[in-house]
């Protein structure tokens, strides 16, 4: 591992559009869902939406630098439909905010590195969730800008676990060569990293109905 910030960007419209056709696809449900919400609404009967969210903190057992310590403190929840964007104007359902704090020791290095990231997606599934932040705070210039892609399962020691996109994943191959692609809103590989000291907790909570004129959307 060179280092906990390490990636080349790169993006995609062709992405973004994918994006709006599955969430299309989805669309007949969430109108269903929708006019029930409506219907309570107008009853006085309609309950607040649930807030997804992630919190703790925890030193990981990282299987590629064992000797180093690991460290990842989370405190993220869901926003959505609160980042406009191009084709989004009215953002998307996976929209959250938070921080990510990352530490690493490196004993053979003797180096220590510090970053925080600023939560810009989340979607949770029952104990796991996956989340991106982009980078705020680096001792590395180049880096700030850059999104970072994390998994997290509940628990402490023995069942709690983390993941990184730049601990086993996110490679591509460019005219025969290895390269680092962009990481795009909630990407990120399974939680693979045991926790071995502190802990996480994810609270889930469903994808909310996409309202009224979101791209893609029947009416």
């Amino acid at each position: 591992m060179t280092g906990v910030f390490s990636t080349t960007r790169r993006r995609t419209v062709a992405a973004a559009v994918a994006t709006a056709t599955t969430f299309a696809a989805l669309a007949a449900v969430s109108t269903s869902a929708s006019a029930s919400d409506t219907a309570r609404e107008a009853a006085g009967a309609k309950k607040p939406a649930a807030v997804a969210r992630v919190s703790g903190q925890a030193r990981i057992s990282y299987a590629y630098s064992p000797k180093d310590e690991i460290r990842f403190s989370v405190d993220a929840q869901s926003a959505p439909f609160s980042r406009p964007v191009d084709q989004f104007p009215m953002g998307m359902p996976t929209d959250a905010r938070g921080k990510v704090t990352i530490y690493h020791w490196s004993p053979g290095k003797k180096e220590a590195r510090r970053g925080e990231a600023a939560v810009d997606c989340l979607v949770t599934g029952g104990d796991t969730a996956t989340l991106t932040a982009v980078v705020t705070t680096s001792q590395d210039p180049k880096e700030i800008g850059t999104r970072m892609g994390f998994s997290v399962r509940t628990g402490g020691p023995g069942k709690g676990r983390f993941g990184f996109h730049l601990g086993v994943s996110n490679l591509d191959v460019v005219d025969g060569k290895a390269v680092m692609p962009h990481v795009g809103t909630c990407m990120a590989p399974a939680p693979f990293a045991p926790v071995a000291e502190g802990g996480f907790t994810v609270r889930h909570a469903e994808l909310p109905p996409l309202p009224a004129g979101w791209p893609g959307r029947e009416h």
